[in-house]
């Protein structure tokens, strides 16, 4: 093939040359949010996140993340199309674009690259296959609670996330609130002299195995019922379960003492410098469950004779005095003489915000979140042993290093459940 070469005069030469050089004297415009000016990040420093399982709670936390100008929602999975829908305009009038992608398939969700951490806020049942599937996936986890359904369960999510290196924060947010932070500092001061007995606030213990009625299935597109239950037994289709009515039922609940204990018996280990173990022994008094650490301090589980402090209540007692405080940020305390130092605190206790902050802060820096992987499975650990206590109606001696009960062959079976197939840890 003949090859033609173009030529041209001196004086064109110069000219391209003179418009070239003129093109590269015009300022070069790039825009401010690319650079991180006026509050907003550059791309590189954003932490790309999706939502799976977003009901009312979670869309309460999918809130305060929209609100950290380093955080950018991309997309949410959901076994209902109608949930899917709702984060999804939630985010799209958040940004003023329609850029939200939705799913239903959990595995084509995580598959993106592009999403480095994920909300987990689906039903109890999904949290930890949820969140072991997403570590596989390389993506760092903010997942409500309760993080398990059982002691089995609690061992292989920590043990997961330490073996993939990703930042968890269970959603027990309560460990970075003012009000909590000031009665366990107030502990680890001494200024109540020695510890020796905490409170928490938990509910009713029980659960049904009760099915509801059968219904006719919804198209798959509007809810993938199979998907729905996931590793749970397999139940006929009622709406009351996917409309938020699963609490309660075993099949998908672990019962009050986990519900609020998750939160509670957590602030109580923390309280007494517990985060890497659990109690040692159990026993059911009504609807309390009363417990006791290897160091003597006893543990009280109950949901009544609080001060009316809030929600989510904690008590510890000391040898020179006593902390009471709840999510309504109301303290109460003897001696009294310490209220007159004590700072005042405004913020709910149920409030995420800087729970949130303290995740999007360590996936940065690759530290552990003050509600780590290692310290949720501790404090659910002791949740799950007080209820199957409960359920036993007697006293169960355990070994928190073996994570086995002493001689109760009845009680280790209840350390686990069977996961439907194909799911399985």
């Amino acid at each position: 093939m003949m090859r033609t070469t173009k030529t041209c005069s001196r004086r064109q030469l110069l000219a391209r040359a003179a418009k070239t050089a003129a093109v590269a004297a015009l300022p070069y415009f790039v825009p401010g949010t690319a650079l991180g000016m006026n509050n907003a990040f550059a791309p590189s420093n954003r932490i790309v996140m999706g939502g799976l399982g977003i009901g009312p709670r979670g869309r309460e936390d999918l809130r305060h993340f929209l609100e950290n100008p380093d955080v950018q929602f991309v997309a949410v999975c959901d076994a209902q199309a109608e949930r899917r829908n709702m984060v999804k305009q939630m985010v799209d009038e958040r940004y003023g674009n329609r850029d939200c992608r939705t799913y239903q398939n959990m595995f084509e969700f995580l598959a993106r690259d592009d999403i480095d951490a994920v909300l987990i806020a689906t039903g109890d049942r999904w949290h930890t296959m949820a969140s072991i599937t997403a570590a596989k996936a390389g993506k760092d986890i903010y997942c409500e609670k309760p993080c398990s359904m059982t002691i089995a369960e609690s061992r292989a999510l920590a043990d997961t996330m330490r073996r993939y290196g990703r930042v968890y924060q269970a959603g027990t947010q309560r460990r970075n609130i003012g009000n909590f932070i000031y009665a366990v500092n107030l502990v680890y001061a001494g200024r109540l002299g020695k510890l020796h007995t905490v409170h928490a606030n938990t509910l009713a213990p029980a659960t049904t195995h009760d099915w509801l009625p059968e219904e006719p299935l919804p198209p798959k597109d509007e809810c993938d019922w199979d998907m729905w239950l996931g590793p749970a037994p397999w139940r006929p289709f009622n709406r009351r379960y996917v409309n938020g009515g699963w609490r309660g039922f075993f099949d998908f609940h672990g019962g009050g003492i986990l519900e609020w204990g998750s939160h509670t018996v957590d602030l109580c280990q923390w309280a007494n410098k517990a985060d890497d173990t659990a109690p040692i022994e159990y026993e059911p008094h009504g609807n309390e469950v009363h417990a006791v650490y290897a160091n003597g301090v006893k543990l009280v589980m109950r949901d009544t004779g609080w001060l009316g402090l809030g929600t989510c209540s904690v008590r510890y007692e000391c040898e020179e005095g006593w902390i009471e405080t709840g999510d309504r940020g109301l303290v109460a305390l003897e001696p009294e003489s310490l209220r007159a130092e004590m700072p005042v605190f405004t913020m709910a206790g149920t409030d995420p915000s800087t729970h949130i902050r303290d995740f999007l802060d360590c996936v940065k820096t690759r530290a552990k979140p003050k509600a780590n992987a290692d310290v949720a499975a501790q404090s659910h650990i002791a949740s799950h042993c007080a209820y199957i206590s409960w359920q036993l109606g007697r006293k169960v001696r355990f070994d928190p290093v073996k994570e086995e009960f002493l001689g109760d062959d009845e009680a280790n079976r209840m350390r686990s459940r069977a996961l439907r197939q194909p799911w399985h840890i």
